[in-house]
């Protein structure tokens, strides 16, 4: 596995005493509970990692630093492929579908947001009417005459997929890429900017 926590890696062992002293009760029973916490994308300081922390419905979420020592445990999104869904939902199923088309690519990939969280700890967190949220680590350039089919590949599911590419510079919506524009955005550490070219630096606006 990669050595340094990654955006959307899951993290378990953050404990309650480590949160801001304002944090709602939610965030305290969550981690209470030995739930994990999921990377996010910011600048922090050495020995921290930025992480966000989910609660049972869609408006508690919390943004939170936590002590890299203190990481007990690490699930990156591609782990969570080999994990049976606890429930039959159009999400789970999509996923089935899509694996051996996306496995064909020879990208790694994976799942993010409400289904991976899911399949990681089990908790009813996906939902009939959730989106598929998956990320495929496109380290090399993924040409847009390749990109446009691969978003054609996920389009007209039981339930609506949002791939990101994980490129270099950050992570860039497939839809945005393969949609033609002269600049895409691309959510980094030092926050969201528009590019030319997500795979070189030098050409970065």
């Amino acid at each position: 596995m990669h050595d340094t926590p990654r955006p959307h890696d899951l993290l378990w062992g953050m404990r309650p005493e480590q949160l801001p002293a304002d944090a709602p009760a939610w965030a305290i029973t969550v981690l209470a509970a030995g739930q994990p916490v999921v990377v996010r994308r910011a600048r922090v300081a050495a020995g921290l990692v930025a992480v966000g922390l989910r609660g049972a419905t869609r408006d508690q979420r919390l943004a939170a630093l936590m002590p890299i020592e203190a990481i007990a445990h690490r699930l990156a999104p591609e782990d969570l492929l080999a994990r049976q869904a606890s429930e039959d939902l159009p999400v789970f199923r999509v996923l089935a579908e899509l694996r051996p088309l996306l496995d064909a690519l020879g990208h790694a990939w994976g799942v993010t947001g409400s289904a991976g969280f899911q399949l990681a700890t089990g908790l009813p967190t996906a939902h009939p009417d959730s989106d598929l949220d998956l990320l495929l680590r496109a380290e090399r350039p993924l040409p847009r005459s390749e990109a446009r089919p691969l978003l054609q590949l996920l389009e007209g599911r039981a339930c609506r997929v949002d791939l990101q590419l994980e490129t270099p510079l950050g992570g860039v919506a497939l839809g945005e890429w393969a949609g033609g524009a002269a600049r895409v955005l691309v959510k980094a550490a030092e926050g969201p900017r528009l590019v030319v070219d997500p795979w070189a630096t030098e050409r970065a606006a």
